[in-house]
Protein backbone atom coordinates (compact mmCIF):
# COMPACT_ATOMS: atom_id res chain seq x y z
CA UNK A 1 0.00 0.00 0.00
CA UNK A 2 1.02 3.45 -1.17
CA UNK A 3 -0.57 7.04 -0.15
CA UNK A 4 -3.56 4.66 0.63
CA UNK A 5 -3.94 3.02 -2.75
CA UNK A 6 -4.01 -0.94 -2.82
CA UNK A 7 -2.00 -2.60 -5.68
CA UNK A 8 -1.29 -6.38 -6.75
CA UNK A 9 0.85 -8.08 -4.48
CA UNK A 10 3.86 -7.89 -7.65
CA UNK A 11 3.37 -3.99 -7.52
CA UNK A 12 3.42 -3.79 -4.04
CA UNK A 13 6.89 -5.54 -4.19
CA UNK A 14 8.15 -3.59 -6.96
CA UNK A 15 7.00 -0.19 -4.83
CA UNK A 16 8.52 -1.45 -1.87
CA UNK A 17 11.97 -2.10 -3.97
CA UNK A 18 11.92 2.00 -4.98
CA UNK A 19 11.20 2.72 -1.54
CA UNK A 20 14.35 0.68 -0.30
CA UNK A 21 16.58 2.47 -3.24
CA UNK A 22 17.32 -0.66 -4.96
CA UNK A 23 17.83 -0.98 -8.84
CA UNK A 24 14.84 -1.05 -11.50
CA UNK A 25 15.12 -2.57 -14.20
CA UNK A 26 13.68 -0.99 -17.89
CA UNK A 27 10.46 -3.32 -17.27
CA UNK A 28 10.06 -2.47 -14.04
CA UNK A 29 10.64 1.49 -15.01
CA UNK A 30 7.78 1.05 -17.75
CA UNK A 31 5.40 -0.09 -14.92
CA UNK A 32 6.32 2.51 -12.75
CA UNK A 33 5.60 5.20 -15.91
CA UNK A 34 2.16 4.37 -15.50
CA UNK A 35 1.24 5.12 -11.39
CA UNK A 36 -0.78 8.24 -10.85
CA UNK A 37 1.55 11.06 -10.81
CA UNK A 38 1.77 12.22 -6.83
CA UNK A 39 2.44 8.24 -6.59
CA UNK A 40 5.29 8.52 -8.55
CA UNK A 41 6.44 11.89 -6.86
CA UNK A 42 6.13 10.48 -3.50
CA UNK A 43 8.34 7.43 -4.71
CA UNK A 44 11.10 9.76 -6.67
CA UNK A 45 11.10 12.14 -3.42
CA UNK A 46 12.05 9.24 -1.26
CA UNK A 47 15.08 8.37 -3.58
CA UNK A 48 15.65 11.97 -3.43
CA UNK A 49 16.31 11.76 0.36
CA UNK A 50 18.13 8.63 0.03
CA UNK A 51 20.50 9.48 -2.22
CA UNK A 52 21.08 13.02 -0.74
CA UNK A 53 20.81 11.38 3.66
CA UNK A 54 24.79 11.81 4.20
CA UNK A 55 25.02 14.96 2.08
CA UNK A 56 26.15 18.48 3.90
CA UNK A 57 26.74 17.24 7.43
CA UNK A 58 23.64 14.73 7.36
CA UNK A 59 21.34 17.38 6.29
CA UNK A 60 21.18 16.83 2.53
CA UNK A 61 17.54 15.86 2.72
CA UNK A 62 16.73 19.60 4.41
CA UNK A 63 18.67 21.98 2.00
CA UNK A 64 17.92 22.66 -2.18
CA UNK A 65 20.98 24.21 -3.61
CA UNK A 66 20.95 26.96 -6.45
CA UNK A 67 24.38 28.28 -8.59
CA UNK A 68 24.83 31.44 -9.65
CA UNK A 69 27.27 31.65 -13.34
CA UNK A 70 26.14 32.63 -16.73
CA UNK A 71 26.12 30.95 -19.92
CA UNK A 72 28.42 32.59 -22.42
CA UNK A 73 27.70 31.47 -26.03
CA UNK A 74 31.33 32.34 -27.57
CA UNK A 75 30.09 31.76 -30.99
CA UNK A 76 26.33 31.30 -33.02
CA UNK A 77 28.25 29.94 -35.83
CA UNK A 78 27.47 26.37 -36.12
CA UNK A 79 27.66 23.62 -39.08
CA UNK A 80 25.51 20.57 -37.84
CA UNK A 81 22.06 22.58 -38.18
CA UNK A 82 19.80 21.07 -35.42
CA UNK A 83 16.59 20.94 -36.40
CA UNK A 84 15.31 21.98 -32.65
CA UNK A 85 18.19 24.76 -32.37
CA UNK A 86 17.06 28.34 -33.40
CA UNK A 87 20.00 29.72 -32.01
CA UNK A 88 22.86 28.85 -35.04
CA UNK A 89 23.76 31.08 -37.87
CA UNK A 90 26.07 30.36 -40.73
CA UNK A 91 29.31 32.13 -41.51
CA UNK A 92 27.14 34.10 -43.99
CA UNK A 93 24.18 35.48 -41.85
CA UNK A 94 25.11 38.80 -40.76
CA UNK A 95 24.55 38.50 -37.11
CA UNK A 96 26.92 35.99 -36.84
CA UNK A 97 29.19 36.30 -34.09
CA UNK A 98 32.88 34.68 -32.43
CA UNK A 99 32.93 36.90 -28.82
CA UNK A 100 35.82 39.27 -28.42
CA UNK A 101 37.78 39.13 -25.23
CA UNK A 102 36.67 42.22 -23.77
CA UNK A 103 32.71 41.52 -24.14
CA UNK A 104 34.14 38.09 -22.79
CA UNK A 105 35.57 39.97 -19.63
CA UNK A 106 33.07 42.27 -19.41
CA UNK A 107 30.12 39.13 -19.07
CA UNK A 108 32.12 37.20 -16.03
CA UNK A 109 33.10 40.31 -13.90
CA UNK A 110 29.10 41.24 -14.36
CA UNK A 111 28.80 37.71 -12.85
CA UNK A 112 31.18 37.79 -10.27
CA UNK A 113 29.31 41.38 -9.19
CA UNK A 114 26.43 39.01 -8.64
CA UNK A 115 28.61 36.35 -6.48
CA UNK A 116 28.89 34.48 -9.35
CA UNK A 117 31.26 31.71 -9.35
CA UNK A 118 31.20 29.60 -12.49
CA UNK A 119 30.62 30.40 -16.37
CA UNK A 120 29.25 27.87 -18.63
CA UNK A 121 31.13 28.03 -21.97
CA UNK A 122 29.67 26.92 -25.09
CA UNK A 123 29.23 27.63 -28.76
CA UNK A 124 28.19 26.40 -31.92
CA UNK A 125 30.84 24.21 -34.42
CA UNK A 126 32.24 26.38 -35.74
CA UNK A 127 34.11 25.10 -38.67
CA UNK A 128 37.25 27.44 -38.30
CA UNK A 129 38.35 28.29 -34.94
CA UNK A 130 41.57 26.61 -34.13
CA UNK A 131 42.67 24.72 -31.16
CA UNK A 132 45.16 27.60 -30.31
CA UNK A 133 42.36 30.02 -30.48
CA UNK A 134 40.27 27.85 -27.51
CA UNK A 135 43.48 27.04 -25.94
CA UNK A 136 44.79 31.19 -25.50
CA UNK A 137 40.59 31.99 -24.65
CA UNK A 138 41.12 28.99 -21.94
CA UNK A 139 44.66 30.57 -21.00
CA UNK A 140 43.11 34.28 -20.25
CA UNK A 141 40.46 33.44 -18.61
CA UNK A 142 42.25 31.44 -16.13
CA UNK A 143 44.67 34.15 -15.30
CA UNK A 144 42.54 36.76 -15.31
CA UNK A 145 39.58 35.05 -13.22
CA UNK A 146 41.23 32.21 -11.74
CA UNK A 147 38.52 32.23 -8.97
CA UNK A 148 36.10 30.81 -11.49
CA UNK A 149 35.25 27.40 -12.85
CA UNK A 150 35.05 27.15 -16.67
CA UNK A 151 32.26 24.55 -17.22
CA UNK A 152 32.75 24.69 -21.36
CA UNK A 153 32.41 22.61 -24.09
CA UNK A 154 29.89 19.83 -24.75
CA UNK A 155 30.87 16.43 -26.00
CA UNK A 156 29.49 17.31 -29.14
CA UNK A 157 31.39 20.55 -29.49
CA UNK A 158 34.56 17.98 -28.59
CA UNK A 159 33.77 15.26 -31.16
CA UNK A 160 33.93 18.37 -33.84
CA UNK A 161 37.29 19.56 -32.62
CA UNK A 162 38.72 15.72 -32.94
CA UNK A 163 37.24 16.16 -36.65
CA UNK A 164 38.82 19.78 -37.52
CA UNK A 165 42.24 19.65 -34.91
CA UNK A 166 42.75 15.95 -36.46
CA UNK A 167 43.68 14.23 -32.29
CA UNK A 168 42.36 11.76 -30.47
CA UNK A 169 40.19 12.74 -27.72
CA UNK A 170 42.43 11.96 -24.77
CA UNK A 171 44.67 14.75 -25.88
CA UNK A 172 42.10 17.37 -26.94
CA UNK A 173 40.64 17.44 -23.26
CA UNK A 174 43.98 16.59 -21.59
CA UNK A 175 45.27 20.30 -23.60
CA UNK A 176 41.86 22.42 -22.83
CA UNK A 177 41.98 20.94 -18.89
CA UNK A 178 46.21 22.29 -18.06
CA UNK A 179 44.64 25.40 -20.09
CA UNK A 180 41.95 26.12 -17.41
CA UNK A 181 38.79 23.74 -18.79
CA UNK A 182 37.27 22.81 -15.69
CA UNK A 183 34.45 20.69 -16.07
CA UNK A 184 32.22 19.61 -19.03
CA UNK A 185 28.48 20.10 -19.12
CA UNK A 186 26.16 17.72 -20.76
CA UNK A 187 24.74 19.79 -23.46
CA UNK A 188 23.89 18.05 -26.80
CA UNK A 189 22.61 14.28 -25.12
CA UNK A 190 19.33 14.98 -26.29
CA UNK A 191 18.50 11.53 -26.37
CA UNK A 192 21.09 8.85 -26.55
CA UNK A 193 19.34 6.81 -29.31
CA UNK A 194 20.89 7.22 -32.49
CA UNK A 195 17.28 6.35 -34.32
CA UNK A 196 15.98 9.57 -32.85
CA UNK A 197 19.58 11.45 -33.17
CA UNK A 198 19.21 10.81 -37.23
CA UNK A 199 15.95 12.14 -36.99
CA UNK A 200 16.69 15.92 -35.16
CA UNK A 201 20.59 16.38 -35.23
CA UNK A 202 22.36 13.72 -38.02
CA UNK A 203 25.28 15.95 -38.34
CA UNK A 204 25.60 15.57 -34.62
CA UNK A 205 27.84 13.29 -32.28
CA UNK A 206 25.85 10.27 -32.15
CA UNK A 207 25.32 8.52 -28.89
CA UNK A 208 28.35 6.15 -28.61
CA UNK A 209 30.45 9.50 -29.14
CA UNK A 210 28.83 11.47 -26.51
CA UNK A 211 29.32 8.84 -24.21
CA UNK A 212 32.56 8.09 -25.70
CA UNK A 213 34.09 12.07 -24.60
CA UNK A 214 32.18 11.77 -20.87
CA UNK A 215 34.32 8.34 -20.57
CA UNK A 216 37.42 10.56 -21.68
CA UNK A 217 36.94 13.43 -19.64
CA UNK A 218 36.03 10.99 -16.59
CA UNK A 219 39.55 9.72 -16.70
CA UNK A 220 41.06 11.84 -17.39
CA UNK A 221 39.86 13.57 -13.55
CA UNK A 222 37.18 16.02 -15.09
CA UNK A 223 33.44 15.91 -13.99
CA UNK A 224 30.39 16.52 -16.03
CA UNK A 225 26.69 16.93 -15.65
CA UNK A 226 24.60 14.63 -17.94
CA UNK A 227 21.40 15.96 -19.67
CA UNK A 228 18.24 14.45 -21.47
CA UNK A 229 16.15 16.58 -24.24
CA UNK A 230 12.48 15.11 -24.47
CA UNK A 231 9.41 15.43 -25.64
CA UNK A 232 10.09 15.68 -29.49
CA UNK A 233 10.21 12.48 -31.70
CA UNK A 234 11.24 10.11 -29.32
CA UNK A 235 9.53 6.97 -27.39
CA UNK A 236 9.20 6.40 -23.46
CA UNK A 237 11.02 3.58 -24.47
CA UNK A 238 13.64 5.91 -25.88
CA UNK A 239 14.03 8.21 -22.31
CA UNK A 240 14.40 5.03 -20.52
CA UNK A 241 17.25 3.85 -22.69
CA UNK A 242 18.90 6.95 -22.86
CA UNK A 243 18.38 6.67 -18.72
CA UNK A 244 20.51 3.40 -19.23
CA UNK A 245 22.75 4.53 -21.15
CA UNK A 246 23.99 7.02 -18.05
CA UNK A 247 23.26 4.70 -15.77
CA UNK A 248 25.67 2.44 -17.40
CA UNK A 249 28.66 5.04 -17.87
CA UNK A 250 27.72 6.51 -14.09
CA UNK A 251 28.65 2.60 -13.08
CA UNK A 252 31.77 2.42 -14.99
CA UNK A 253 33.21 5.98 -13.80
CA UNK A 254 32.53 5.00 -10.69
CA UNK A 255 34.35 1.78 -10.59
CA UNK A 256 37.10 3.49 -11.32
CA UNK A 257 37.18 6.17 -8.59
CA UNK A 258 36.39 2.91 -6.14
CA UNK A 259 39.79 1.80 -7.64
CA UNK A 260 41.91 5.02 -7.67
CA UNK A 261 40.47 6.08 -4.35
CA UNK A 262 40.71 2.66 -2.57
CA UNK A 263 37.33 2.54 -2.21
CA UNK A 264 36.44 5.89 -1.24
CA UNK A 265 34.05 7.02 -4.61
CA UNK A 266 31.53 8.00 -2.33
CA UNK A 267 33.46 11.10 -0.69
CA UNK A 268 32.22 14.43 -1.79
CA UNK A 269 32.95 15.77 -4.99
CA UNK A 270 36.29 18.06 -5.56
CA UNK A 271 38.27 19.49 -8.13
CA UNK A 272 41.69 16.70 -9.01
CA UNK A 273 40.53 14.54 -6.40
CA UNK A 274 40.98 11.82 -8.94
CA UNK A 275 38.79 10.10 -12.00
CA UNK A 276 35.51 12.12 -12.37
CA UNK A 277 31.78 11.07 -12.36
CA UNK A 278 28.94 12.76 -13.29
CA UNK A 279 27.72 15.41 -10.73
CA UNK A 280 24.11 15.77 -11.62
CA UNK A 281 21.47 14.97 -14.18
CA UNK A 282 19.08 17.78 -15.58
CA UNK A 283 15.85 16.89 -17.79
CA UNK A 284 14.59 19.40 -20.16
CA UNK A 285 11.52 19.63 -22.54
CA UNK A 286 11.73 20.30 -26.40
CA UNK A 287 11.04 24.22 -27.07
CA UNK A 288 9.43 24.72 -30.28
CA UNK A 289 9.33 27.87 -31.49
CA UNK A 290 11.81 29.50 -34.25
CA UNK A 291 13.01 25.64 -34.50
CA UNK A 292 12.77 23.68 -37.73
CA UNK A 293 11.27 20.29 -35.71
CA UNK A 294 7.88 19.75 -36.07
CA UNK A 295 6.89 18.03 -33.08
CA UNK A 296 4.63 18.33 -30.38
CA UNK A 297 6.30 18.95 -26.94
CA UNK A 298 4.93 18.23 -23.75
CA UNK A 299 3.85 20.23 -20.65
CA UNK A 300 4.44 20.05 -17.25
CA UNK A 301 2.77 16.99 -16.08
CA UNK A 302 4.73 14.97 -18.17
CA UNK A 303 7.91 16.77 -17.54
CA UNK A 304 7.39 16.60 -13.55
CA UNK A 305 6.68 12.50 -14.18
CA UNK A 306 9.54 11.90 -16.50
CA UNK A 307 12.34 13.77 -14.24
CA UNK A 308 10.53 11.53 -11.37
CA UNK A 309 11.61 8.59 -13.74
CA UNK A 310 14.99 9.44 -13.80
CA UNK A 311 15.69 9.89 -10.39
CA UNK A 312 14.08 6.68 -9.83
CA UNK A 313 16.12 4.80 -12.51
CA UNK A 314 19.45 6.74 -11.83
CA UNK A 315 20.21 5.78 -8.45
CA UNK A 316 23.82 5.75 -8.86
CA UNK A 317 23.16 10.25 -9.64
CA UNK A 318 23.38 11.90 -6.28
CA UNK A 319 21.23 15.25 -7.79
CA UNK A 320 19.19 15.82 -9.93
CA UNK A 321 18.65 19.23 -11.26
CA UNK A 322 14.94 21.54 -11.77
CA UNK A 323 14.39 23.25 -15.39
CA UNK A 324 13.00 26.04 -14.47
CA UNK A 325 14.52 27.70 -17.35
CA UNK A 326 11.89 25.66 -19.84
CA UNK A 327 9.06 24.79 -17.49
CA UNK A 328 9.00 27.79 -15.13
CA UNK A 329 9.51 28.82 -11.73
CA UNK A 330 5.89 27.71 -10.81
CA UNK A 331 6.77 24.19 -12.39
CA UNK A 332 10.32 24.42 -11.40
CA UNK A 333 9.41 24.50 -7.39
CA UNK A 334 6.84 21.67 -7.76
CA UNK A 335 9.83 19.46 -9.23
CA UNK A 336 11.65 19.71 -6.50
CA UNK A 337 8.67 17.32 -5.18
CA UNK A 338 9.86 15.20 -7.86
CA UNK A 339 13.10 14.23 -7.20
CA UNK A 340 15.10 17.31 -7.58
CA UNK A 341 17.39 18.70 -5.19
CA UNK A 342 18.97 21.60 -6.89
CA UNK A 343 16.83 24.56 -8.67
CA UNK A 344 19.78 24.95 -10.95
CA UNK A 345 21.70 28.12 -12.07
CA UNK A 346 19.81 32.18 -11.83
CA UNK A 347 21.23 31.97 -15.48
CA UNK A 348 22.52 35.48 -15.52
CA UNK A 349 22.39 35.35 -19.37
CA UNK A 350 21.11 32.20 -21.25
CA UNK A 351 20.62 32.35 -25.06
CA UNK A 352 20.13 28.94 -26.59
CA UNK A 353 16.54 27.84 -25.89
CA UNK A 354 15.59 31.87 -25.24
CA UNK A 355 16.26 31.92 -29.32
CA UNK A 356 13.23 29.03 -28.91
CA UNK A 357 10.72 30.67 -27.07
CA UNK A 358 11.62 30.24 -22.81
CA UNK A 359 12.13 33.27 -21.90
CA UNK A 360 12.29 33.02 -17.95
CA UNK A 361 14.46 34.91 -15.36
CA UNK A 362 15.05 34.02 -12.05
CA UNK A 363 16.93 36.39 -9.31
CA UNK A 364 18.37 34.52 -6.07
CA UNK A 365 15.88 36.00 -4.12
CA UNK A 366 13.28 34.35 -6.49
CA UNK A 367 15.06 31.03 -5.88
CA UNK A 368 15.47 31.59 -1.73
CA UNK A 369 11.75 32.30 -1.97
CA UNK A 370 10.77 29.45 -3.86
CA UNK A 371 13.11 26.82 -1.92
CA UNK A 372 11.69 28.32 1.62
CA UNK A 373 8.13 28.02 0.65
CA UNK A 374 8.38 24.28 1.08
CA UNK A 375 10.33 23.98 3.41
CA UNK A 376 13.81 23.48 2.60
CA UNK A 377 16.98 25.45 3.35
CA UNK A 378 18.16 27.64 -0.02
CA UNK A 379 21.94 27.03 -0.38
CA UNK A 380 24.36 28.39 -2.89
CA UNK A 381 26.88 26.00 -4.00
CA UNK A 382 29.59 25.78 -6.59
CA UNK A 383 29.97 23.02 -9.69
CA UNK A 384 31.04 19.91 -7.37
CA UNK A 385 27.68 20.50 -5.04
CA UNK A 386 29.83 21.97 -2.34
CA UNK A 387 27.95 24.51 -0.43
CA UNK A 388 29.76 28.37 -0.94
CA UNK A 389 28.05 30.42 1.26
Amino acid sequence: MLGGMVYDATLDDLLQKVWDGRRVSREEALRLANLPLEELGALADRRRQLAKAAAYGGRGGEIVTYQVDRNINYTNVCNVYCKFCAFYRTEKDLDAYVISLAELDRKIEETLALGGTQILLQGGHHPKLTKQWYLDLLGHLKTKFPQVNIHGFSPSEFIHFREVFNEPLEQIIADFRAAGLGSIPGGGGEILVDRVRKRISPLKAMSDEWLEVMDVAHRLGLYSSATMMFGHVETLEDRLEHLERLRQQQDRSLERRRAALNGAADQPYAPGDGPGCFTAFIGWTFQPENTRLRAPTVGGHEYLRTQALARIYLDNFENVQSSWVTQGPDIGQVALRFGANDLGSIMIEENVVAQAGATFRMSVADMHRLIRDLGYEPRQRDNWYQLVN
